[in-house]
C-alpha cells in the first residue's frame, strides 16, 4: 500500500519526521518530491553572501563579535538562507581549493607540508575579508595570504541558525565536485 502526504514545506521539521518514523515501519521507503522547486540563485544571491560577509565588524578582537553582526543580519532571513549560505560557503571555499593555491600556501610556509587545516581556515579568511579580495586571491593564487587566518567563519551559519531557531545546526554542505577547466602548460 502507498501512502500519499501532502505537507507543506514550513511543516517539515525534525518532530515531524520522528512522529513519521515512529509511524512507518523500519523497511518503508519514503520519496520526497519538491513540485515547485525554485533556483537557488533565486533565493539566495551571491549579493546576499556579500553582504553578509561585508557586515563584519573588524574593529572587534574577539571573532565572534566580528561576526555578530553578520549573524544577525543572517539570522533575520528565513532559514533556508542559513542553509544556502553554508552551500555557497563551502563553494567559495573549494573554489580556492587548488593546486596553484596550495602551491602559493607552500611558498608562503617555506615547507613542502601542507596542514590541510592550515590551508581551510586561511581559505576562510580570504572569503572573510570580502568579494573583492576573494577574486583577487582566486584570479591570482600568488596573491594568497600567510599569517591569516579565520577559522571561525565555518560557525558563522550554525550561529545563525541557533539565534534563529534555539536549536544546533546539523548541516553539512553538499560536496562541490564540479569539473574545472585544466589548462595544459603553455596553453592560454
Amino acid at each position: 500500500m502507498t501512502t500519499v502526504l501532502k505537507v507543506n514545506i514550513h511543516d517539515l521539521n525534525s518532530q515531524f519526521f520522528r512522529d513519521l518514523g515512529q509511524m512507518i515501519s523500519d523497511s518503508s521507503e519514503v520519496e520526497i518530491r519538491i513540485f515547485e522547486k525554485k533556483d537557488q540563485a533565486e533565493l539566495f544571491t551571491d549579493e546576499q553572501f556579500w553582504q553578509i560577509i561585508q557586515a563584519f565588524d573588524w574593529s572587534k578582537e574577539d571573532s565572534d563579535e566580528i561576526m555578530a553582526p553578520a549573524v544577525a543580519l543572517l539570522s533575520a532571513m528565513p532559514v533556508v538562507n542559513i542553509y544556502l549560505f553554508a552551500d555557497k560557503l563551502s563553494e567559495k571555499l573549494y573554489q580556492l581549493d587548488t593546486r596553484a593555491h596550495g602551491d602559493a600556501y607552500l611558498a608562503n610556509e617555506g615547507d613542502d607540508y601542507l596542514s590541510v587545516d592550515d590551508f581551510l581556515y586561511i581559505r576562510c579568511a580570504v572569503v572573510a575579508e570580502g568579494k573583492e579580495f576573494f577574486e583577487k586571491v582566486l584570479n591570482n593564487p600568488a596573491e594568497f595570504p600567510d599569517e591569516i587566518s579565520f577559522e571561525s567563519l565555518l560557525s558563522l551559519a550554525g550561529m545563525a541558525y541557533e539565534v534563529k531557531t534555539g536549536r544546533k545546526f546539523e548541516y553539512y554542505p553538499p560536496s562541490v565536485m564540479k569539473p574545472l577547466a585544466i589548462k595544459k602548460p603553455g596553453n592560454n
